[in-house]
């Protein structure tokens, strides 16, 4: 028999505004402490320089974090040019540095161009990518380099919002992409493509997925309640597990097909999508998971929902 896991049996998603500093498991850890949950994980690293939109899912919503893994993502950053760095970032040691004074708004709009769309891009030496098992960051951390196999991305929009030139021009920029962009790439590649190299000095997430900044919380506001008992207010903040999900139709099914659905049976819906993975919930809305369409119309258990404790 499996060892019982401490704490509460919580079920939900948390839109948490990660603080810069912090790494990704640091911010979840300090949510899963405040809350006392008894399980939770997060959907995706953001640099410890990096803030904003971080999921994270408690209790049965860990069985969709896939989706807003691979889900696209928005974000703000700023970049620093003239200044190169080992780590692509402003947290990494200087490598070179050359004026960037005659760099002007049309340069960089042109430069730009060449980033839209579907594109190849090297993950950094410092991304959380593994090699042999062991993540990029820490072989980089350990003097070492490995070759890198070019990822192709889609950068579906990329706007310049700012210039600020300058011997150390600074711009900033507003990206909706697909996953596994890395954005201090983007302004590796920019700084070369202008000849003067760049780094990212902020960067924000301010979307993933359906979950944008607005929805999130941060963790100041869950300290403040948790200091003041305030857990039905904590509680109030996770939302459903299906919100992941919006993108999958859904598919409602009586009492009885909810029944055979989750003794792991295929049935049949009336009305159903021809093919794929769907959303799946009873007449009265209670949500159950996802279920994939056959080849002869029937509704197939992938992931369902443990409502017994």
């Amino acid at each position: 028999m499996g060892r019982r896991r401490r704490g509460r049996p919580l079920d939900g998603i948390l839109v948490l505004d990660k603080p810069a500093g912090v790494s990704s498991n640091q911010a979840l850890q300090a949510a899963k402490r405040l809350y006392f949950a008894a399980k939770a994980g997060h959907t995706g690293s953001l640099d410890p320089l990096a803030t904003g939109v971080l999921p994270l899912c408690f209790g049965e919503a860990t069985k969709f974090s896939q989706y807003l893994l691979d889900a696209d993502k928005a974000y703000t950053s700023s970049f620093v040019l003239g200044v190169a760095t080992a780590t692509g970032d402003a947290e990494g040691e200087v490598l070179a540095t050359q004026g960037a004074s005659g760099v002007t708004r049309d340069d960089i709009e042109r430069a730009l161009e060449n980033f839209r769309g579907e594109i190849d891009q090297v993950p950094s030496m410092f991304s959380a990518i593994k090699h042999d098992g062991k993540p990029l960051y820490k072989l980089a951390r350990e003097g070492r380099e490995v070759e890198r196999k070019a990822r192709r991305v889609v950068i579906k929009q990329l706007e310049l919002r700012a210039f600020r030139p300058g011997e150390k021009a600074e711009v900033d920029i507003y990206l909706e992409c697909s996953k596994g962009t890395y954005v201090r790439s983007i302004a590796e590649d920019l700084g070369k493509a202008l000849g003067c190299g760049a780094h990212v000095s902020a960067l924000r997430r301010t979307r993933a997925g359906p979950f944008e900044i607005a929805d999130s919380v941060t963790l100041n506001t869950l300290e403040a309640l948790k200091s003041n008992e305030q857990v039905a207010a904590m509680d109030k903040l996770l939302l459903p597990a299906d919100t992941a999900l919006g993108g999958l139709p859904l598919v409602k099914l009586s009492e009885s097909g909810g029944f055979y659905l989750r003794q792991g049976q295929p049935v049949q819906v009336p009305n159903a999508p021809c093919n794929g993975m769907v959303r799946v919930a009873l007449e009265t809305g209670e949500f159950l998971g996802i279920g994939e369409i056959l080849d002869d119309g029937r509704v197939a258990p992938r992931r369902l929902i443990v409502t017994a404790r």
